[in-house]
């Protein structure tokens, strides 16, 4: 009896994870290696990325390759690309989901943070997007999730950049989402409400009413409900009910009843 050859084993994909050490990011690297993707590791911490790709790359039997970079600064996205480029590697997961929010009346806040959150939360999203993009297209096959926020449905006082960058990364994803559906390249925006992650400590926003509520999510729900809607194609992905539901009706009030409600919530107590 002849045997029948066997078919090659699918090629394992890829995924970048930015903002991959602590959180939501944390929580989606492993959740990515569990279904059996290689990883490449991103964040500010060299030593926590290095026990993270070690943890994650014995656990699950997968390639994790930390690589420390700190996203305000403006070159990093394009020595990134060229490093992978270099090794060799194909990323068909990006996974956008570095961020931080600042806290208080904007006229006090240190313009230099400012720019940084700006660079992390809006450029360095785009320009990674752009760079990594074009061989998705080319291949025709690929996601990309771009970590937003229920904040981007609304304005946000006392958080103002931070909501305003989240409005941009929704309204990012949701334009080139359109821009490919006629290909199998994916874009899916992650807009979760309060979590539990470390988040609010670098905000600065612990005491404010935001955080005062039971709907508060745990960061791995939350990269549970992210990793499904994406591997979905799902575009605007919001977890748990309350959050959508909060998200949707600011489109049936006026604006300025809706950035009342969030300068309450975000008033301390």
């Amino acid at each position: 009896m002849t045997s029948q050859p066997q078919s090659p084993a699918p090629a394992r994909l890829t995924a970048l994870v930015t903002g991959a050490s602590s959180g939501i990011g944390l929580d989606l690297a492993e959740i990515l290696a569990k279904h059996g993707h290689d990883l490449i590791l991103v964040a500010r911490t060299g030593a926590t990325l290095d026990r993270l790709a070690a943890d994650l790359s014995t656990k699950y039997h997968i390639s994790a390759t930390p690589i420390p970079a700190d996203l305000s600064d403006p070159t990093t996205p394009q020595r990134l690309y060229d490093d992978l480029i270099a090794r060799n590697v194909t990323v068909d997961l990006l996974i956008n989901n570095a961020g931080f929010g600042l806290f208080g009346p904007f006229a006090k806040q240190d313009v230099h943070r400012i720019l940084d959150l700006i660079q992390v939360n809006i450029t360095s999203l785009a320009a990674l997007t752009r760079l990594f993009l074009p061989g998705m297209i080319a291949r025709n096959r690929g996601r990309v999730m771009n970590v937003a926020s229920t904040a981007g449905f609304q304005p946000g006082p006392y958080m103002a950049v931070y909501y305003a960058s989240k409005a941009y990364v929704i309204s990012f994803t949701e334009a080139v989402s359109e821009e490919l559906r006629h290909t199998n390249v994916t874009f899916t925006a992650l807009c979760p409400g309060p979590t539990r992650t470390n988040f609010a400590d670098v905000a600065q926003i612990t005491m404010t009413n935001l955080l005062n509520t039971p709907f508060v999510m745990s960061s791995m729900d939350v990269a549970r409900y992210g990793y499904d809607a994406m591997m979905r194609g799902q575009r605007i992905a919001i977890p748990g009910p309350i959050n959508r539901v909060v998200a949707f009706s600011n489109r049936l009030v006026p604006r300025r009843v809706a950035t009342a409600i969030s300068r309450r919530l975000l008033e301390r107590r």
